[in-house]
């Protein structure tokens, strides 16, 4: 799972975007903010959108506080942190239990760190891979949307996504 910024004349948005390493099918959320709410609200809108059973999901591990333009590493936490474990905070957070509830694994990657050996050899079938195929998939994205053309609207832009993802996962 990633996080991308697009904008329209109307402002900014969060992009998560999601895809899976094996069979190339992608899902995407445009969203106002990107916060934990809307990455387990992602989560569910992908679990209803793929169509088959998801096996593992990897997710950057977020910095808190992180100053940068990144969103998935400015201080959205998708996991209990190790840190975090024996003390108040230690509670699990909902995008786990979803992943718990569907027999999901969650992995955690370092933040920009796009993917680990380990990763790549132990993961199969995969959603939310960070190996560097979500960043693409980003680039891609927008490449066909934001860059070349211009949205007066985020309603504009949502359409837009939306046949492009179509096209993208049924198309080929």
């Amino acid at each position: 799972m990633d996080i991308a910024e697009v904008q329209t004349a109307e402002g900014k948005l969060a992009l998560f975007v999601a895809i899976d390493r094996t069979r190339k099918f992608a899902a995407i959320q445009l969203v106002e903010k990107a916060d934990r709410r809307t990455a387990w609200e992602f989560l569910e809108h992908v679990l209803e959108a793929v169509p088959y059973r998801i096996h593992t999901i990897l997710t950057e591990r977020a910095i808190e506080g992180a100053v940068g333009s990144r969103p998935m590493v400015s201080g959205i936490q998708f996991a209990d942190q190790p840190r975090n474990r024996g003390t108040a905070y230690s509670r699990q957070m909902r995008f786990d239990m979803i992943c718990e509830a569907n027999g999901i694994e969650h992995r955690l990657t370092k933040p920009n760190h796009p993917w680990s050996l380990e990763d790549q050899k132990t993961v199969r079938r995969t959603v939310f891979p960070t190996n560097g195929r979500v960043e693409r998939m980003n680039r891609t994205i927008k490449e066909a949307t934001v860059k070349r053309f211009h949205y007066d609207s985020h309603d504009q832009l949502r359409t837009h996504l939306a046949d492009f993802i179509a096209a993208y996962n049924f198309a080929r």
